[in-house]
């Protein structure tokens, strides 16, 4: 890494440490700007030759910024400090890294500066195939069931399960993906040294374990309130789907499925009971928002086209006696009626098939039960027979 690029990299950190995560003014002075150049004008020292990208003059947006990114210039840590982060497991990725998942890029400027991660899965890898999972933090027994059930099912057939690491819903998802040996992804909202709830520390210990702890926040850094509806936009942005589980009508999860389709990534909803307002903002999503009704892992693949062994053909069951049939006598059986009578040529004329392959075809409908012979020609025999277990 020459000089210059180890300067940008100092850099970008440190203005991490100036603006709040996802501040889109910071993202659109990055347009124009080198991050060493923009520290310097910030900080009013001379840029060491790392100035503008362009000769565009410093927007009304951007200047207005600068009291409030300068105020906070204290809060850049020292180089041992960033190094004494990094010794206890944590790392930094900054885009153009190999582990930089590309898909953030789609937030334009409000894509994060930087991500600070602690865990043995590769991010950006394991994020190809992924989905998130999202819901209320005060679930209910069902809700929880739900999502924990639908992530161990997509984990154990490699779909990594990125979601909040919050109580209820959340907190579900990432131990269904663990308890599947499979991949999970928390993205929390404060940093990583502060890993809040502290009531989830051995949920976040066991997540490092088997996948990654993700935050674009300060390690010492605790969450506030508008930073937890600031962090969905970037589990929205990892992952090829959304799916809210359960959620209240004015449910944080409402937000990440809210990202989500402003990315134009697909967002499903799991319906619950009319009269569990824990549920209310999932059928709002289905009904005003267009949100795809999902009910188990088998749906959503089917909906996201994931990678796995026939996990969207988990619901068809055992074939029946019908299945079987070859096409050209599924053709004749369509045209049997199930009163009266119909000739076999009648019969062949209709299911589009010559004369010979009808009769063929009837008798081994005959044979199986589907149909008989009467004065009146073939018809359909009354029986369930055409959907027992073959």
């Amino acid at each position: 890494m020459s000089e210059r690029e180890t300067v940008e990299r100092r850099a970008r950190v440190a203005l991490s440490f100036l603006a709040q995560p996802g501040d889109p003014v910071l993202g659109a002075a990055l347009r124009t700007r080198t991050a060493a150049g923009l520290l310097a004008e910030i900080s009013g020292a001379d840029s060491g030759g790392y100035f503008l990208l362009s000769d565009t003059a410093p927007d009304a947006a951007v200047a207005r910024a600068l009291p409030r990114w300068r105020d906070r210039l204290g809060d850049i840590p020292s180089v041992a400090r960033l190094a004494a982060w990094q010794q206890s497991g944590l790392r930094l990725v900054l885009p153009g890294d190999a582990e930089w998942p590309t898909q953030l890029d789609d937030l334009g400027d409000a894509r994060p500066i930087v991500l600070w991660l602690r865990g043995i899965a590769d991010l950006r890898f394991a994020c190809l195939n992924s989905v998130s999972i999202v819901g209320s933090r005060a679930a209910s027994a069902y809700g929880n069931h739900v999502a924990l059930e639908m992530a161990a099912t997509l984990a154990e057939r490699g779909t990594a399960i990125v979601s909040g690491g919050a109580f209820g819903i959340d907190s579900s998802a990432h131990r269904g993906a663990l308890a599947a040996d499979g991949t999970t992804v928390a993205v929390l909202a404060g940093g990583l040294e502060f890993a809040y709830p502290r009531g989830n520390a051995d949920l976040f210990q066991a997540i490092a374990g088997q996948g990654v702890l993700v935050s674009e926040c300060p390690p010492d850094r605790g969450p506030t309130r508008p930073g937890f509806l600031v962090r969905n936009r970037i589990i929205a942005a990892l992952t090829r789907g959304t799916v809210v589980v359960e959620a209240a009508l004015r449910s944080g999860a409402l937000n990440s499925a809210r990202h989500a389709r402003d990315l134009c990534r697909p967002v499903m909803a799991v319906p619950g009971p009319v009269t569990s307002e824990h549920s209310a903002g999932c059928h709002e999503l289905i009904r005003d928002y267009g949100a795809m009704c999902v009910t188990c892992a088998a749906d959503v693949a089917a909906q996201l086209d994931l990678r796995g062994e026939n996990l969207a053909g988990l619901r068809l069951g055992p074939p029946t006696a019908r299945d079987l049939l070859d096409p050209a006598a599924v053709a004749v059986l369509e045209v049997v009626p199930l009163r009266g009578g119909r000739g076999p040529a009648s019969i062949a004329v209709r299911a589009g098939v010559d004369f010979d392959t009808a009769l063929r075809c009837l008798g081994i409908l005959a044979a199986k039960g589907f149909v008989e012979r009467t004065a009146a020609g073939w018809r359909t025999v009354k029986s369930d027979q055409a959907d027992r277990p073959a």
